[in-house]
């Protein structure tokens, strides 16, 4: 059967309109459409009006947003489903609409090969178990695990079922793939891990003057639960940090961000700016010095790898897969996502700020000499290696 033949479909969980958990899929998706794949992408509700979007139609991809608008199919479905629960019972909850919206969809067009792209290593497992019960290969892809927050007790039965019958889990840190098995109490011999592709050139921009004020950019969702951006700003609100030549801007969007101005004119902290997504990221680092990334949890942050690839020194939490990367000193500075450890994680970068310009260098070194330059590349050949 020719790949011409052969048809591949992603599931994304992401919530948002964009994130970096999207980077992936959508930068492999053209070259499995090189390589002859039919390729259609599902996701609850597309933004067609959001750039990276618009720039994915406008190359043809086929975008398919699955709030459930074909009664029809559904309930044809659904009736399906519960056939199969009278005879195998399962907590597993098949009333969410756009579970069986997708179902409906993927029972119609049965692809060859279904790749869920989850934004938490559990956010897309009702989708996993719904090809399991159609009898659709499926593989699994995690962008980020987090300690504190652990699937439902009466959901992880399906779950385990799930992940066990996957034909292959991938994971963007070994952190992400050590908390998944830790919390479903299982090894997974088929996972591997895969990296995200860094958006710009691998060449150091030249490190700006320290004039009067070291400029820091800290950019993310504005989400606290994950990025810990208040974490940030009660720091700068207390001396040493309040008196200091420092200005941090904010870059990002998200349900948060009215919580977090609030939340710094409550302190009373100055030295703040809050930016939305930039297009051109390159340019913000040509005045700024460093990234500051207080996240409480993380996958395999492209922000950091990024900032790194440029010749930045980068103050992250040991979130995620940072301690992977990061060496304390070397080629960046990492310590806990706690206000009292990020401040003394803070204080040795500030400390040694003379440096800022070698330890970024060191971080420019490091992502050149581990990350590989198309991770695109590498994962569309193991999905390639997958459908075959």
């Amino acid at each position: 059967m020719s790949n011409a033949a052969k048809h591949i479909a992603i599931i994304t969980c992401c919530s948002d309109d964009w994130g970096g958990s999207e980077e992936l899929w959508a930068k492999s998706v053209p070259l499995l459409l090189q390589q002859g794949y039919q390729v259609t992408v599902y996701k609850k509700e597309f933004n067609c009006a959001h750039p990276p979007v618009a720039e994915l139609l406008n190359k043809g991809i086929h975008l398919v947003s699955f709030k459930p608008r074909t009664p029809g199919v559904v309930k044809k479905f659904i009736n399906k489903i519960r056939g199969y629960f009278v005879r195998n019972p399962n907590p597993i909850n098949y009333n969410n609409e756009h579970v069986e919206a997708l179902g409906g969809l993927l029972q119609k067009n049965k692809p060859d090969l279904v790749l869920i792209n989850q934004a938490i290593n559990f956010d897309g497992m009702g989708y996993a178990y719904q090809c399991l019960m159609l009898g659709i290969r499926y593989a699994m892809i995690s962008h980020k695990a987090v300690d504190f927050f652990w699937p439902y007790h009466t959901e992880r039965p399906y779950m385990i079922e799930a992940w066990k019958k996957a034909i292959a889990c991938f994971f963007v840190s070994a952190h992400n793939q050590r908390i998944t098995e830790e919390q479903f109490g299982l090894r997974l011999a088929h996972a591997s891990l895969i990296w995200n592709p860094v958006k710009f050139n691998r060449n150091i921009i030249p490190f700006p003057e320290a004039n009067a004020i070291y400029k820091f950019a800290c950019i993310g969702r504005f989400f606290v639960l994950d990025k810990g951006q208040d974490i940030l700003i009660k720091i700068l609100s207390q001396e040493p940090w309040r008196s200091r030549p420092v200005e941090v801007t904010f870059i990002g969007g998200g349900p948060d961000e009215a919580a977090l101005k609030d939340l710094a004119q409550l302190l009373d902290v100055k030295n703040i700016n809050f930016l939305n997504y930039q297009s051109d990221v390159a340019a913000l680092w040509e005045t700024h010095h460093a990234l500051v990334l207080p996240s409480r949890s993380e996958g395999m942050p492209l922000v950091t790898i990024e900032a790194m690839a440029i010749g930045r020194p980068v103050i992250v939490t040991t979130a995620g897969g940072h301690p992977e990367i990061i060496r304390h000193g070397i080629n960046g500075y990492i310590g806990g996502a706690t206000e009292k450890d990020f401040a003394s994680t803070m204080e040795d970068a500030w400390n040694n700020r003379s440096h800022w310009d070698r330890i970024g260098k060191q971080a420019h070194d490091f992502i050149t000499q581990h990350i590989p330059q198309n991770p695109e590349t590498l994962f569309s050949n193991a999905v390639s290696k997958l459908i075959q």
